[in-house]
């Protein structure tokens, strides 16, 4: 689940998902964004898990980003939510989840329970039995709480690509890729004679991770859960997953589809502190993504905000909940349904850390969440 800024946001205030209205007309006045009013059966909002990209604030080092993920990952881990994932970014100086296998690796010596994975590691950077070799090793030292998300993305910009060493058309062998890592995981190897030491018999659960429909038809081929990017990349979420389960071929393993939907949460004690974190977060992003590292007035960041280009980015947070525990799990139930989710991946979106972990905090009281629930 890839994601390209350090720290967006969204929110909703009380509304029911629609699909199609950016988050905010302007970063400044907060509209709430909701799937359309659906029957919405009552359920748990268990699994809940967590992304965490490992965001370096100006001023910090990538050393104080790990320190924060550890933080992070403690606490929730203390609070019931099932899974932390981490994403492969190269490149950029706000994201320091570069190498997720070494970052999880760290995390897991500190924590005791909690799934941690890489949501995901972008596959055709990378050979395979390498890969394997990684997480197989992290699985025989962490058993049982290891996950494996593959997306098929760079995660980067050209110029790194070379630097990468990844070929243009790295991203056509995907699906190949996908099933040689699998060999070396579960076995047979797909390539006789060679096998993942650590790796092989570590059975570590793939996900195929996408924001399109390839992901949603790969992941239905090969009969694996499926984690759809729509705390980024909303557009084509309804239709991804329904294709996903018209299409799924049951596997030993997963003899029933699964799907995973990411979501943008920012949870707050009163609706206006939420609103408000979600403004400054707003901003940031259109800042960093539409601003190209220019330093912009107040006035020139509202007219970019006004702009195509500024909307654009905001649309990006569509599917987003801002608010009290109360609104916020209103808002995550019905996109549930929205979603046909299984499980929902919560991106937590704050201006500072204090209040993401709080907002970690309401988030799981709203939830029920508990570490019994594990």
């Amino acid at each position: 689940m890839t994601d390209t800024t350090a720290n967006g946001s969204s929110q909703a205030n009380g509304s029911t998902p629609a699909s199609g209205n950016s988050p905010a007309s302007k970063a400044n006045s907060v509209h709430a964004e909701t799937p359309a009013n659906e029957e919405n059966p009552a359920h748990s909002l268990a699994p809940l898990s967590l992304l965490d990209f490992a965001t370096v604030f100006k001023g910090e080092r990538p050393a104080d980003a790990f320190d924060r993920s550890v933080q992070w990952a403690q606490q929730a881990e203390k609070l019931g939510f099932e899974r932390i994932w981490y994403s492969e970014h190269h490149n950029m100086k706000s994201i320091a989840s570069s190498a997720p296998a070494v970052l999880i690796a760290h995390i897991a010596a500190k924590t005791s329970t909690i799934n941690l994975g890489a949501g995901g590691v972008m596959l055709p950077n990378h050979a395979p039995l390498v890969i394997a070799e990684q997480f197989g090793t992290l699985a025989e030292l962490h058993p049982g709480r290891i996950d494996l998300g593959l997306g098929r993305a760079p995660g980067t910009d050209q110029m790194t690509l070379r630097a990468l060493r990844r070929e243009p058309s790295a991203a056509e062998t995907f699906p190949q890729d996908v099933a040689e890592l699998y060999g070396y995981f579960n076995g047979p190897s797909k390539i006789p004679g060679v096998e993942a030491v650590p790796g092989m018999g570590t059975k570590v659960p793939l996900y195929i991770l996408g924001s399109s429909l390839f992901g949603a038809q790969l992941a239905a081929h090969l009969g694996l859960p499926y984690s759809f990017a729509s705390h980024f990349a909303p557009a084509a979420l309804t239709q991804a997953v329904q294709v996903y389960r018209d299409n799924y071929k049951p596997s030993e393993r997963h003899p029933e589809p699964y799907v995973i939907a990411a979501v943008n949460v920012t949870a707050a004690d009163t609706q206006e502190e939420a609103e408000e974190q979600f403004r400054q977060v707003c901003r940031t992003r259109v800042r960093v993504m539409a601003g190209r590292g220019r330093s912009l007035t107040e006035e020139e960041l509202d007219m970019l905000i006004d702009s195509p280009a500024g909307q654009q980015i905001l649309d990006m947070l569509r599917y987003s909940a801002v608010g009290t525990g109360d609104v916020v799990r209103r808002y995550l139930e019905e996109f549930r349904t929205h979603a046909q989710a299984d499980e929902l991946m919560v991106s937590l979106q704050s201006p500072s850390t204090a209040e993401s972990l709080r907002s970690m905090e309401i988030l799981a009281d709203a939830a029920s969440l508990s570490p019994a629930q594990r």
